[in-house]
């Protein structure tokens, strides 16, 4: 599941908290984190063409009208409030377009030929989302993570942000010390179930305890609070969050640098949907027009250091 020059963290919470009352994630460290979407999926099909591709040729869950589907609660910066949200929207508001993700859906929405009337959200759990089966919604945008497997369950678009994960850790714990990967093997670690920041814990940090699975990023957030575990392992952009708005006395301990190609963030949509080869025709709109990296960079720029982990 959650890429980003030169705010701090304490922007972040001030952007958050402009955004509550009507105005909205990674970082400048020794290896910076990346900073657009570079690294598609692969694709294989041509690109369709224009007449295929308009709103009216479209096979949608609702006729002439593009229906997203989100994660709830929807998360700040990719997502982020409105004064008062409309049902059921906690926390972000997907329908007013601010945070990274809600100005990317209403770009993605453009190229695809619909406007603000004729787009509607949807609320979907995350692992209902990339679960196999038919879907609520026509597009799924919530910081979903490219991996094979997932690919065999649902449509994932080519990349639109590749991110990179974090370990995020209480300040003046041994753990918030840690400088290299070797430096954090006797820690326990959680999260998220189904996510690639759990599949990182136990693929790269490989650590000696096994690492604490909960159904939700809340739920792991609070067993960082309370010591259930000492390092929590999200994206970077996630962490971002976290630190500055949900874990007070959070500290980001360091970035993990991509290996191979870079992980990136999805559109999942039904597997074999005739709307993908549209849908990332559109993503390379966005990218060639430089729409793409302008929404990056006024919402995820560069918050604060996050060194890299050495091995």
């Amino acid at each position: 599941m959650r890429t980003t020059a030169g705010l701090t963290a304490l922007a972040l919470v001030a952007v958050v908290a402009a955004a509550c009352t009507g105005g909205s994630t990674p970082t400048a460290a020794p290896t910076a984190a990346p900073t657009s979407a570079v690294t598609p999926a692969p694709t294989e099909a041509p690109s369709p063409s224009a007449d295929a591709c308009a709103p009216g040729s479209l096979a949608l869950k609702t006729a002439g009208k593009l229906t997203i589907g989100v994660d709830n609660p929807a998360y700040p910066p990719f997502y982020l409030p409105s004064d008062t949200n409309p049902d059921p929207w906690e926390l972000g508001d997907p329908t007013n377009g601010k945070g990274f993700e809600g100005a990317f859906d209403a770009a993605l929405a453009t190229e695809l030929g619909f406007a603000k009337d004729t787009t509607s959200f949807v609320a979907v759990p995350f692992n209902n989302a990339i679960a196999p089966g038919p879907k609520d919604f026509d597009v799924y945008v919530t910081q979903v993570s490219y991996n094979a497997e997932r690919a065999q369950a649902v449509d994932l678009s080519d990349g639109y942000y590749d991110v990179a994960q974090s370990v995020v850790a209480i300040k003046g714990k041994p753990i918030a010390n840690a400088t290299t990967i070797a430096g954090l093997k006797d820690y326990q670690f959680g999260a998220q179930v189904g996510t690639t920041s759990l599949n990182l814990i136990n693929t790269v940090i490989a650590p000696t305890k096994e690492a604490k699975v909960y159904d939700s990023n809340d739920a792991a957030i609070a067993a960082l609070k309370n010591g259930q575990i000492e390092g929590l392992v999200v994206d970077l952009p996630s962490a971002f969050y976290v630190t500055s708005v949900q874990v007070d006395t959070g500290v980001i301990v360091g970035q993990f640098a991509p290996t191979g190609e870079a992980e990136h963030y999805s559109v999942a949509l039904d597997k074999g949907s005739p709307l993908t080869p549209c849908v990332n025709a559109a993503i390379g709109r966005l990218k060639t027009s430089g729409k793409l990296a302008s929404i990056t960079q006024e919402w995820l720029a560069d918050k604060a250091d996050a060194p890299v982990f050495q091995p």
